[in-house]
């Protein structure tokens, strides 16, 4: 089968490859892939070399597809059945084989351009406010509101009763998430006005300082991202001036105690019913992913970029 397999050269991330079609082990599905999309976490990791280690390695966490082999074991999605997936890679193919417990079916009101934008942010948005608990009538500063995660956080917060504080650079993207439900948006953590309940941080660097400072006095900031690719310093203290005995708390979005397709069958049932709306920035054909790609890691693209296999 072809597949997208990473070359370790940033001018071109992947190329179109032949590859063994995937074996499906007793508890996966065989699924012909419609569409995937990218996550900046993926062209990140295409930055690094491909050394011996990392030479069988092929990307691709969401897809959106058809189950041409049902499970061995007999558990998930029956052939011929629509769904979407979240492998942990391997999605950038024609094929692939994907665990019966990251798939859910797509009914027929959810094309696959949206199932395949659903996983990743949505599972990590989905996740996130499920880890901060009640939100209605609270304050909440979500950073780092650009990307796919703080499209779903915003409207589902919102909609949840949440008053959201969105941070972003880009006064386009701020209207957008507007729509969505936001109450404000800033452009910088300093310029938010505190108190917050909730602070949901993911740049981490100098902004993440800035913005716990503006957490209520035993608030809670939970930390799901570092964008900015830099560390975080933190003066014991600087919460004296503000958020005193506030608690920051790690979050992974695969720590969970609820199965994947679970989480991906609520956000399919929330796009289905109009209550979710995965914004898709761009559509093009699986063999144009390398300059997609490249545009993404340099922020040409605004939400999700979804490539289609012919």
């Amino acid at each position: 089968m072809k597949a997208l397999v990473p070359t370790g050269d940033p001018a071109e991330p992947v190329v179109l490859a032949d590859v063994p079609e995937p074996t499906p082990r007793a508890d996966e599905a065989l699924v012909r892939v419609e569409a995937f999309s990218v996550n900046r976490g993926e062209t990140f990791k295409l930055e690094a070399p491909v050394d011996a280690e990392r030479s069988g390695e092929r990307p691709g966490k969401d897809i959106a597809g058809l189950v041409v082999q049902p499970a061995a074991d007999g558990s998930g999605p029956a052939g011929i059945t629509r769904v979407v997936g979240h492998p942990m890679a391997g999605g950038w193919a024609e094929f692939a084989a994907v665990p019966t417990h990251s798939l859910a079916v797509l009914p027929d009101g959810v094309s696959a351009l949206q199932g395949a934008a659903l996983p990743l942010a949505g599972l990590t948005a989905l996740r996130l406010l499920r880890t901060a608990g009640p939100v209605l009538g609270r304050r909440v500063l979500l950073t780092g509101a650009s990307g796919g995660v703080g499209h779903y956080v915003t409207e589902l917060a919102a909609a949840a009763g949440a008053e959201v504080t969105a941070v972003t650079r880009d006064a386009e993207r701020g209207a957008g998430l507007t729509e969505l439900g936001a109450a404000e948006i800033v452009h910088h953590p300093a310029d938010a006005r505190g108190p917050y309940d909730l602070v949901l941080e993911s740049t981490g660097g100098a902004a993440l300082p800035v913005a716990l400072a503006r957490l209520a006095r035993r608030g809670t900031l939970i930390w799901f991202g570092q964008a900015s690719r830099t560390p975080v310093t933190l003066d014991f203290f600087a919460f004296f001036d503000g958020p005193e005995s506030a608690v920051i708390r790690h979050f992974h979005y695969l720590d969970a105690d609820t199965a994947l397709g679970d989480d991906l069958a609520a956000l399919v049932r929330l796009t289905a019913e109009g209550r979710l709306h995965p914004e898709i920035g761009r559509v093009a054909d699986w063999t144009d992913t390398a300059t997609t790609l490249t545009d993404l890691r340099d922020r040409r693209i605004r939400g999700k970029a979804v490539l289609t296999l012919s």
